[in-house]
């Protein structure tokens, strides 16, 4: 039914830029609102940005003013624009989909920030 596909990760060093891409598999509109999660190894899956039916987004305190959400939705697409990466932000970034009350997942991307 749902498929959430990223790609955009990998190894950038402190303070570089990465777009992140999430390709759905059925018109945006279907969707509540969409987002970007990350899970660094020992922690819990935590929030990085949404964007609902209405284009209205939301985004953690650590990604505000370094990380954007947006969507092409022509192409069925969602991404999130990172620049200034720290290493904290190292993780795997997941795609997340919402439907009512059902949560949809991609399978991740890596994204890893070390000198």
């Amino acid at each position: 039914q749902v498929q959430l596909v990223e790609s955009g990760g990998g190894l950038v060093q402190p303070g570089e830029s990465l777009l992140l891409s999430c390709a759905a598999s059925e018109n945006m509109f279907n969707f509540n609102d969409m987002g970007w999660y990350r899970q660094a190894p020992g922690k819990e899956r935590e929030l990085v940005a949404t964007i609902n039916v209405g284009g209205v987004t939301n985004y953690a305190g650590f990604a505000e003013g370094r990380f954007t959400i947006f969507r092409n939705n022509d192409e069925n697409t969602v991404y999130l624009q990172m620049i200034r990466l720290k290493p904290e932000d190292a993780a795997v970034y997941y795609c997340g989909a919402r439907i009512l009350s059902r949560r949809y997942w991609g399978q991740g991307t890596q994204v890893t920030v070390s000198s």
